[in-house]
């Protein structure tokens, strides 16, 4: 693990998107999962109590409910991509503080996400980040293999011709960070308020692959610029 000062001569900065470089107390996520749960409702026939339980069951066994609904039923990515990020992205506004962040921090900075790229260049640009990032790897890059599978950490890699020795990854759902640091990356876990995180956040039994932690990223990105 690089003590944090030596994070400054990064190469490579991968960030994960939702929850991570906007705060999950705007809601925006939340507001994604009802359209999830209407979605699955309306595909499978089900009423909602019963379509959340599906939601969560195929998020659990397949990583994301678009994996499992194209794995049991067969489902377009491209129709439910566009119907769940059909969402009021107003809630998301620009970070100065962020901005002023990504714009001191050297080093490449990519997205990488199990959204869509439209919903990423959407949120970026609310965020009034945009022009600080190389590229956006979607899950349609990913062929629709979500993260924590390790393939799309390699395409990722391959993709925008980066060095995971030399690459940084935060994200906000911890198990996600396990096959970076596997490939060689140093990790950032981005926690929410530990009162309400998510079971599916929070990593099982050995979390060494855990490298740095915060629940402030714009903080931590400053202080990892102050170090340098």
């Amino acid at each position: 693990m690089k003590p944090i000062e030596e994070l400054r001569d990064t190469q490579t900065w991968v960030f994960d998107l939702d929850n991570t470089l906007y705060p999950a107390s705007c809601g925006l996520m939340a507001e994604v999962s009802s359209r999830m749960t209407l979605y699955v409702a309306d595909a499978l026939k089900l009423d909602s109590e019963n379509a959340l339980i599906e939601q969560k069951r195929m998020f659990r066994e397949h990583g994301t409910t678009l994996r499992g609904l194209m794995n049991d039923h067969g489902v377009d990515p491209t129709h439910f991509m566009d119907y769940v990020h059909d969402v009021d992205y107003s809630v998301v506004g620009p970070m100065p503080r962020l901005e002023a962040a990504l714009d001191q921090l050297p080093g490449r900075k990519v997205v990488f996400t199990n959204a869509s790229s439209a919903h990423a260049e959407t949120v970026l640009k609310n965020l009034n980040i945009a022009r600080h990032f190389d590229g956006i790897f979607d899950v349609a890059a990913a062929d629709y293999e979500p993260k924590p599978n390790p393939r799309p950490y390699e395409l990722i890699a391959e993709y925008h011709a980066f060095d995971p020795a030399h690459a940084v990854m935060l994200e906000d759902m911890g198990p996600n960070l396990k096959p970076a640091a596997e490939l060689g990356m140093t990790t950032v876990w981005v926690r929410y308020d530990t009162s309400t995180e998510p079971y599916w956040a929070v990593p099982d039994g050995n979390t060494d692959f855990i490298h740095h932690e915060t629940d402030d990223l714009v903080t931590w990105l400053e202080s990892v610029i102050e170090a340098g």
